[in-house]
């Protein structure tokens, strides 16, 4: 989108063919429908109630997720506790499984998508990326109508523009955030602020230049889902070898055009993307209600008119983003987190009755033995609404509501008769059911991803892992220490990392990770790994503290540390804190962490060792407050540092 509306805006050896990393990263999801999805205004529409019936043998599009785009160049990073608000499922997060980011023209920009996408991927995330430009040098202007200035890339430099797309996958590879799908341009159809490009071009690139790209590559993003632009790529079986995802933005989209009988009857193989929107404007505050409820039927018709298989916002935090700029959801991100917390990757849609009365849309989703149903009541009145379950025996039904009042309220569920379910759906309101079979819940989350060691101090160790999947979500993970006498749980969280605190300097532990399921099944315990927390420091250390830069709301620092002892530090952990409000957004020559005021930062490799006698220099970007004092104390491993 243009940023006019949202505020202001290395040579490599040769990457292997795509088509090879993409072999190695598995097939592409097929659409799981047999068949088009019908369109809102065919035999999935009711006029007067009727029981809105779940088929589980007909099966939709499968899932990718929800999710928004992070611009820190235009709009301000996330902080670390936003990102957990965005991409974590517990109480008050939004459950994003989709994050979007920038390709800027510039690579010394390049290091400011790192922190916000790699939090993303570790809490279960795929990340692609949108070019708005190439760089300037590849670029050429030309008339177009009444745009003297316009901006297209120069036919001769397509090679180019590719291997900068590969660079930028390889960047953030090398930062640890594997990109899902890199996409060829941001609305190439709607550039006046940015670069044009034409069908023929887009073909062009996709035959040519794309199978340098090492991930799945995304085009054509059009403003308005404009079909001229991607019906040519749908024809060319050249261009279309080398597409992977069709992606599409709803600026104003009819919901008469959201279905493509086109990609229904070319794409098989290929996944179908709402890569941005924002829902009904940019101009209302977010929480106004009843409009906010307006999102809720914007993604139920992308879904089951449109057949896409992700929804993603545009900024994630703003006055009228999902996230409010005080970190906490709004109400459009209310009603996205009824999709997001609920419909998880992999989970397929099923056919039910889409508008079984007047100013009521309802969608269902399987995954595994439960099937979530999001009903959407726009009406000022509330009504009775039945469901049924085909072919199925449920023994129970959760509830979620969102309404003028309440926020994602957890509500006792209707009863059962058989496969049928009679729920009343409160006034201009979106409730979620999730159905389970079989007593309670019968699949418990897979087992976690063995658990990688971040950082060691003398007192405590740090801990990620891959997360584990479930057909109803995951709610909490245990993390247990493993010795002799069995197990011990030593901490709990939302997130797929956390810090093991209270360890004695110099031991030598093993932990692993269970996940449970908000019915409270536990997983099968993860692979266990071992850490060995650091001695205290035995001779000292030292660290100088200096602003570098300052401007409103915002600076540069830096942090000498020294080591004083007689022997070589290695796996360090520095620990200080702010106490006027201060974050840390970049960190060069470390890791950061930050909890409140309170920040840790692990080494780089290439800092990870300090010899006796030596010293390493930390670089970091922060915001601030009116203030700005200096940190009063600084930790070695746990140990005060001088």
């Amino acid at each position: 989108m243009t940023p006019a509306p949202q505020e202001p805006p290395t040579d490599r050896p040769a990457a292997p063919s795509r088509r090879t990393v993409l072999a190695a990263l598995g097939a592409l999801p097929v659409l799981a429908a047999a068949a088009a999805p019908l369109p809102a205004t065919a035999a999935t529409t009711a006029t007067a109630t009727a029981t809105v019936l779940i088929d589980p043998a007909a099966r939709r599009q499968s899932i990718r997720g929800f999710g928004g785009m992070n611009h820190p160049l235009w709009a301000g990073d996330l902080t670390a506790a936003q990102r957990e608000t965005a991409f974590g499922n517990g109480p008050g997060q939004l459950g994003f499984t989709v994050l979007r980011i920038h390709v800027d023209e510039d690579r010394a920009n390049w290091s400011r998508e790192v922190a916000t996408a790699k939090r993303a991927a570790e809490l279960g995330a795929i990340v692609f990326a949108t070019p708005w430009n190439p760089p300037a040098a590849l670029v050429e202007t030309f008339v177009r109508g009444s745009q003297a200035d316009a901006r297209r890339l120069r036919h001769d430099q397509y090679g180019a523009y590719a291997q900068h797309l590969e660079d930028f996958r390889v960047f953030m590879a090398d930062n640890g955030v594997g990109l899902y799908a890199v996409s060829v341009q941001n609305e190439p159809d709607y550039a006046q602020d940015w670069t044009w490009w034409t069908s023929d071009e887009i073909v062009r690139f996709l035959r040519e230049n794309a199978g340098a790209i090492g991930t799945r590559v995304i085009a054509p993003e059009s403003f308005q889902y404009v079909k001229g632009l991607s019906d040519p790529v749908l024809n060319d079986p050249a261009a279309l070898a080398n597409l992977d995802v069709l992606g599409a933005h709803l600026y104003g989209t009819p919901y008469a055009d959201f279905p493509y009988p086109l990609f229904q009857q070319k794409g098989q193989g290929k996944e179908l993307w709402m890569t941005e929107v924002y829902y009904p404007n940019s101009s209302d505050s977010a929480d106004l209600w009843p409009q906010a409820l307006g999102v809720g039927e914007h993604i139920h018709h992308a879904l089951v008119d449109g057949g896409f298989q992700a929804y993603v916002w545009w900024y994630i935090r703003r006055s009228y983003g999902p996230m409010r700029e005080d970190g906490q959801l709004s109400k459009r991100g209310a009603v996205m987190a009824h999709f997001a917390k609920f419909v998880r990757p992999g989970h397929v849609r099923l056919d039910a009755l889409a508008n079984p009365q007047p100013g009521v849309w309802t969608s269902a989703y399987q995954g595994g033995s439960a099937v979530t149903v999001v009903a959407v009541n726009q009406g000022s009145a509330a009504v009775s609404q039945q469901f049924a379950v085909a072919g199925t025996a449920p023994s129970g039904v959760s509830a979620w509501v969102t309404d003028a009042a309440r926020t994602l309220t957890a509500q006792a569920g209707p009863a059962l008769s058989g496969g049928t379910f009679t729920a009343t759906l409160p006034a201009q309101s979106v409730t979620t059911f999730v159905v389970t079979s079989g007593g309670a819940e019968p699949m418990p989350p897979t087992a976690p991803g063995t658990p990688v060691v971040e950082a060691v101090t003398a007192a405590s160790a740090t801990l990620s892992w891959a997360p584990s999947t479930d057909d109803t979500g995951v709610a909490r993970y245990d993390v247990v220490r493993v010795d002799a006498a069995g197990e011990t749980v030593v901490a709990s969280t939302t997130t797929t990392r956390v810090t093991v605190t209270g360890l004695a300097a110099g031991t030598g532990y093993a932990f692993a990770v269970y996940a449970f399921d908000p019915p409270g099944n536990r997983s099968p315990r993860s692979a266990a790994v071992t850490a060995t927390t650091a001695a205290a420091p035995a001779g000292g250390c030292g660290v100088d503290y200096r602003v570098t830069n300052s401007w409103d709301g915002g600076f540069q620092g830096e942090i000498v540390l020294r080591n004083t002892g007689p022997a070589a530090l290695t796996g360090w952990t520095l620990s200080f804190a702010f106490t006027a409000g201060q974050v840390v957004s970049q960190l060069w020559g470390g890791t950061a962490t930050q909890s409140g005021g309170a920040v840790s930062v692990a080494p780089a490799d290439y800092t990870r060792t300090i010899p006796s006698g030596g010293s390493v220099t930390l670089g970091f970007l922060a915001t601030r407050g009116a203030t700005n004092p200096a940190p009063a104390a600084f930790a070695l491993n746990g140990a005060a540092c001088g």
